[in-house]
């Protein structure tokens, strides 16, 4: 971690007003990330779940670590938020995902595999941003990570969209940007992992979204986009290509360096990520849950 990540964030909601509870809370980075300790998401007291989502509307994207979770716990704690979201995409064992289910670099017998079943995880993207209605939040809990690597890494569109120059803000105002999963699937060779009826159709939307709960405007492109209405394809690809570079670099990131039984959870209104295969995939298994929360119509 850089110096400068080292720095607190700064915070426009002010955590002093948050009621006193048994738990701590530190900045991960300058640019997104708490790590929540001394709370039991399984068991949560009074006022605990309003003070985490204030927390993580705050920072982005909470670390809560030493969670001994089920399945169903991560599903009721997903609820709090939203209604959970459904799924297309299959698992090694051919069969659609459940609402909790693994994201592994597994086969069907458990071994590990070098060659990732989602390669869509290894890009930068915000989930199910294809989809009329993207996703709110999206949660990972660390059953088995590798020794070393297996990082996944976030960036924060808020800030990045806030650092861009006024003549590259009025550029992009009004823009409006496809979302395909069916582009997704071609450009990664990938349509083994869904069937061809259950391919969402392209979506539209804008480019620069504003956040529903804060008011805080942010850039909404990533692996998914696909063209942008009214423009070349040529000049579209561009743009999204130095939009990305620019909102990914490194003071706009942190990186998970994962712990068995760390529960992630950050808000796909504000950021984008992608896994690192930093580790030796065809040695080490790593397997986390996950679950999706819907949320609304971008804005």
């Amino acid at each position: 971690m850089t110096a400068q990540q080292q720095k607190q964030a700064p915070a426009d909601i002010a955590t002093d007003a948050l009621p006193a509870h048994g738990f701590a809370c530190r900045p991960l980075s300058s640019a997104l990330g708490a790590e929540v300790t001394g709370i039991d998401l399984a068991r949560l007291a009074d006022g605990e779940l309003d003070a985490i989502k204030t927390l993580f509307l705050q920072h982005h994207l909470l670390v809560l670590r030493e969670q001994h979770l089920t399945d169903a716990d991560i599903q009721r704690f997903a609820e709090a938020f939203g209604p959970v979201e459904v799924n297309q995409v299959k698992g090694s064992d051919g069969a659609v995902l459940q609402a909790v289910h693994a994201i592994a670099n597994v086969d069907s017998q458990g071994r590990p595999a070098a060659a990732p079943l989602l390669k869509a995880n290894y890009n930068w993207h915000s989930d199910k941003s294809y989809l009329p209605q993207p996703s709110l939040m999206t949660m990972l809990y660390g059953l088995e990570v590798p020794p070393v690597g297996g990082d996944t890494q976030f960036a924060n569109m808020e800030q990045a969209y806030a650092d861009l120059p006024a003549e590259t803000k009025a550029r992009i105002a009004g823009l409006v940007v496809v979302q395909s999963f069916e582009y997704m699937l071609d450009k990664l060779g990938q349509r083994a992992i869904i069937d061809a009826a259950m391919i969402p159709p392209p979506v539209e939307h804008p480019l620069v979204r504003t956040h529903p709960e804060t008011g805080r405007k942010s850039l909404f492109v990533g692996m998914y986009s696909s063209r942008i209405v009214g423009m070349a394809q040529a000049e579209a690809e561009q743009l999204v290509a130095d939009l990305l570079a620019h909102a990914t670099q490194e003071k706009y990131t942190f990186t998970q360096q994962w712990r068995t039984h760390d529960f992630v959870v950050w808000d796909n209104r504000s950021l984008i990520h992608r896994a690192i295969p930093n580790y030796d995939m065809g040695a080490h298994r790593r397997i986390l849950r996950r679950c999706v929360v819907r949320g609304g119509v971008p804005q």
